[in-house]
């Protein structure tokens, strides 16, 4: 069996972007270590097409849109999966990220509305961009952008400081 040697250009792209690629999959889900995870199964899937992908002229996008849909589709497969009743221990406990109550809002979202948000606001995507790369119309990405907002707002408490940049948006 003969192993596989990164192209320079893949090794270079995954140089340039890894950290990048990281905080990208961490807002999208949240947890560090899932993260890293999204991050490694997306740049294999990549770099063992790399060449095709190189072709496409914006391995970056075929790489974010490969860490959303693996996203996407583990939290489908955790769907059947059986809870416990006991959790189990954690031996080291991240810190919060500086900005965490906006993190627990998003964490209370739907998947789809969270997706939507991330690649909006965070990756600046256009409607049509995150269209395409979450595989729905550009009416959807609105509605779900608009609903998600929405319940955004809902749940800032009138004291925080989220609630007075809000108000003051407005």
């Amino acid at each position: 069996m003969s192993s596989w040697v990164a192209p320079d250009d893949f090794a270079e792209f995954v140089r340039g972007r890894h950290v990048e690629l990281l905080r990208f999959a961490y807002l999208l889900c949240g947890d560090r270590y899932l993260a890293e995870d999204l991050v490694q199964d997306a740049l294999e899937r990549t770099g063992m097409a790399w060449h095709r992908v190189q072709r496409q002229d914006d391995p970056e996008g075929y790489v974010r849109r490969t860490i959303t849909n693996r996203f996407l589709n583990r939290l489908r497969a955790l769907r059947s999966e059986r809870l416990v009743g006991d959790p189990p221990e954690r031996g080291y406990v991240d810190r919060e990220p500086p900005d965490h109550a906006l993190w627990h809002l998003l964490a209370r979202l739907p998947r789809q509305q969270r997706a939507v948000l991330v690649l909006r606001f965070y990756l600046d995507y256009s409607e049509a961009q995150i269209a395409q790369t979450l595989g729905c119309s550009t009416g959807t990405v609105k509605s779900t952008t608009s609903r998600a907002l929405a319940k955004l707002r809902q749940q800032l408490p009138a004291n925080s400081q989220l609630a007075s940049v809000e108000k003051g948006a407005s």
